[in-house]
């Protein structure tokens, strides 16, 4: 009989929460982004992740930690999604113990299992290119590493976080692994010129492979508490008549803490961090100037619009039009506009302020007008 290899004990999880606030009025609390087709592919986000990571855990090894509000629509569309690798939140706690649950849960049922944590909604090109890059993180996970995967920066990008790497790490199957000296929270314009020119820092792209064991072992290491509450939960987790009695008393008072502050973080100032850096494209669509762009090619004079009946009448204009509502949308000489029409909120601005959507949806909130989030 065979041993088996560190990528037979692998397991994908996939966690499928947040709102996407930053695309606001189309990402909603009941349609939150990963619900949604932003690249014309014909299939959610969510969709294209699981048939990204399928062919590397198989699809009766993948788990998603989502909502309950998102059940229904989350089944809908992974019909092959095994109902004992379905797990609810009662409410967003954040990465932390989101993963660690999963974690958790996974280590109980199967001791020494190694883990890859994948967002339901960014979108990879170069499928092939990215399953190499986590069969090589699955093996310096096996070697007790922390894992993640960065993304070579093909821009001085400030919306996103970076890793920066170090020296070659060497462990058998893993020819691009290196170590990682810090993470670095998202910079300033010229900082993040400096970073790009340098060549030894990449985007933190929020992909984290381990063991489970490792990860539970971080997490107790930061947040005790917070690891003291996830294993009470898995502990009840596959028997039903203690789960939901479990999470309704335990899921409430988790510390709410991203992954990265929890277990990235800490494993890097401790040298327990690697980085595999992967070269397929990727792209979190974190706004709609995102979005602009993986439609448009890159190329600022044009105009990209999505919608299934999208009814846009444009003269020299560029940007994106985004149409749910039905009605006619005519643009005149405006350029790098972003229009959201939906039946119940229309959204007008530039790609240069597209991170700003965001602090729209505070206002809503503090007004109490959550009938539009």
């Amino acid at each position: 009989m065979s041993t088996p290899t560190a990528l037979d004990r692998f397991y994908s999880v996939i966690p499928a929460g947040g709102i996407g606030s930053r695309l606001w009025p189309l990402s909603r609390a009941d349609a939150p982004k990963f619900l949604h087709d932003l690249t014309g592919s014909g299939q959610t986000l969510l969709r294209d992740t699981w048939i990204r990571l399928a062919p590397l855990s198989g699809e009766q090894r993948i788990m998603v930690v989502t909502g309950r509000a998102h059940r229904k629509a989350v089944e809908e569309q992974l019909p092959e999604l095994a109902d004992h690798n379905v797990v609810l939140e009662s409410e967003p706690r954040d990465s932390a113990a989101a993963i660690g649950l999963a974690a958790a849960i996974l280590e109980r049922r199967e001791p020494g299992v190694i883990i890859g944590s994948f967002a339901a909604d960014h979108v990879i090109h170069r499928d092939d290119i990215f399953r190499s890059a986590v069969a090589e993180a699955v093996e310096v996970a096996d070697a007790g590493y922390i894992v993640t995967l960065g993304i070579r920066p093909t821009e001085p990008a400030i919306g996103f976080g970076y890793i920066h790497s170090g020296e070659k790490l060497v462990v058998d199957g893993a020819p691009s692994a290196l170590t990682v000296k810090s993470f670095v929270e998202k910079p300033d314009q010229a900082t993040a010129k400096k970073y790009v020119a340098s060549g030894h820092y990449l985007w933190n792209a929020g992909m984290f492979i381990a063991r489970a064991d490792r990860i539970l072992e971080e997490i107790g290491n930061s947040e005790p508490e917070l690891l003291a509450g996830l294993l009470e939960l898995a502990a009840a987790w596959d028997d039903p008549t203690t789960r939901g009695p479990a999470v309704d008393r335990i899921w409430p008072g988790l510390k709410k803490i991203a992954i990265d502050y929890a277990v990235a973080e800490p494993a890097a100032a401790a040298g327990r961090l690697a980085v595999i850096p992967g070269r397929f494209d990727w792209d979190d669509v974190g706004d709609f100037a995102s979005i602009a762009k993986l439609h448009s090619g890159g190329r600022k004079r044009d105009l990209a619009i999505l919608g299934e009946n999208a009814r846009v009448l444009a003269d020299s204009s560029s940007g994106i039009v985004i149409s749910e509502g039905g009605r006619t949308i005519a643009l005149i000489g405006v350029e790098d506009i972003v229009v959201v029409d939906t039946p119940d909120a229309l959204l007008v601005t530039t790609s240069a302020n597209a991170q700003k959507v965001k602090a729209v949806v505070d206002a809503l909130k503090l007004s109490g007008r959550t009938d539009v989030l």
